[in-house]
């Protein structure tokens, strides 16, 4: 007998946004085909001003009440939202809830055996893509042996699910994301990476799938469909859009289209090509390429190693051609010292980047730099989304003068200074805005607690 399901997601969410988020409309798409399950959908976004967390327990109740006694939840548990989730599964089980926790997300699937000690309240676990998993727990009684899957109690495998992208239903075909009057939308063409950055948990998320990009004849579709209903801004979440020859045929499909709105595309600066450039030309394209460092001890550190020579190169040709562009860097990274971290920004700085994002260092759960955080002395802050603030190479003092710099390029972005020493004399100006990095900041200038003290 199939099971009904509570499909709960808590996204850190934009004004612009489709209220439903592709990964969770992803997994709608696929319930949904299932006739013999039925699937509500709960989407709350953690930063929306009038998030309440005791009124949306009660919601939650009320969902359950009607889906009936046969009805399991599943939640995406994210980093952001960890706190908020943990006391919603001790509400769920206060007030009996006696159907099945199944949690699923990045907090899940890069964590290692022990899921139960941070969930005790949850009954499965998913690690990795949910669609098939989700599927085969709803139509199947007891446990399944699927991949990726594990119960609480028994041995932990440590697996990540195995995904046929093929046979993923298009939430955009199907309809699960209601494209009337949606002038932005993110969108996927692939999903995994083959690079191993330490920081990034792309890696792991496509290291077991069979094929990383879908296949061409649901893109075009989905290009069409996007098309025809005049989108005006699609982001495409791809960890690295440029890393195959897809991506040249995909802006051929948008042109073909007459696509007059914006693309925004994560690319990899060594990987860019003439052909791309030309096509990318004739659309208005932003290209984000994440840099990270520029030093090779810092880059070696995370397993990011750059070329710079070919990125110097390759974002001349890009500004050349007058394609809007941007640099996103990290501070906080082992090994990096508040001058070699100026010196990065002084080298974008000096490539005239329009847009330079400098962004805190995040221990993501499971990733390489997470494991050997001790090697660093890496120091995280003691909120609910944490960045490192602290290590053996720069001080919190250092720390909090990286983040005066950071807040001075997100206040000059697009009109950005031409010379280092007046982007430093701004940043001296500078007040944090430290709710651009923690979800629950509430002043301009929050504290950041560390060994005791306040900052």
């Amino acid at each position: 007998m199939a099971r009904n399901i509570l499909l709960i997601e808590f996204p850190w969410g934009r004004d612009k946004d489709p209220r439903v988020p592709l990964g969770h409309a992803s997994i709608l798409a696929m319930l949904r085909a299932m006739p013999e399950i039925q699937c509500q959908s709960f989407v709350k976004p953690i930063n929306a001003p009038d998030f309440q967390l005791d009124d949306v327990k009660k919601e939650i109740l009320s969902k359950l009440s009607i889906l009936g006694e046969n009805t399991d939840i599943a939640i995406g548990v994210y980093v952001w939202c960890e706190d908020v989730i943990k006391s919603i599964l001790t509400s769920l089980r206060s007030n009996n809830f006696g159907g099945r926790i199944i949690l699923g997300g990045p907090q899940i699937s890069y964590s290692e055996s022990g899921l139960e000690r941070f969930y005790p309240e949850a009954d499965i676990f998913v690690r990795g893509y949910g669609e098939f998993a989700l599927a085969e727990l709803l139509t199947k009684s007891g446990k399944i042996s699927h991949t990726g899957v594990h119960f609480a109690g028994d041995y932990d495998l440590e697996l990540q699910t195995v995904v046929d992208l093929d046979l993923c239903p298009s939430p955009w075909l199907e309809g699960v994301i209601n494209l009337e009057n949606q002038p932005f939308v993110r969108w996927e063409t692939q999903r995994g990476c083959q690079f191993n950055c330490g920081f990034c948990q792309h890696k792991e998320a496509g290291a077991r799938l069979p094929k990383h990009k879908f296949h061409f004849n649901r893109i075009k579709k989905e290009i069409d469909l996007l098309c025809q209903n005049n989108v005006e801004d699609i982001a495409v979440l791809d960890p690295i859009f440029n890393s195959g020859k897809q991506a040249v045929e995909i802006l051929k499909q948008f042109h073909k289209n007459k696509f007059k709105g914006r693309l925004s595309l994560q690319c990899r600066a060594e990987m860019i090509t003439d052909e791309f450039i030309h096509y990318a030309s004739m659309l208005d394209v932003r290209l984000e390429f994440g840099l990270q460092t520029i030093h090779q001890t810092e880059g070696a550190a995370v397993n990011r190693k750059n070329n710079m020579e070919k990125v110097q190169e390759n974002i001349i040709k890009v500004s050349d051609a007058g394609i809007e562009h941007e640099v996103s860097v990290i501070f906080g990274l082992p090994e990096q010292t508040l001058t070699s971290f100026i010196k990065t920004i002084e080298w974008c700085l000096f490539m005239k980047i329009p847009v330079i994002k400098a962004f805190p260092l995040m221990l993501l759960r499971g990733t390489d730099t997470e494991k050997k955080k001790q090697n660093w002395g890496l120091v995280e802050s003691g909120d609910s989304m944490p960045v490192v603030i602290k290590s053996d190479t720069f001080s919190h003092e250092d720390w909090l003068k990286m983040s005066k710099i950071s807040q001075s390029l997100k206040d000059t972005e697009n009109n950005h200074p031409s010379l280092l020493e007046d982007l430093l004399y701004l940043s001296d100006e500078s007040k944090i805005q430290f709710d651009r990095f923690q979800p629950f900041a509430k002043a301009i200038l929050s504290p950041v607690t560390i060994e005791g003290e306040s900052y």
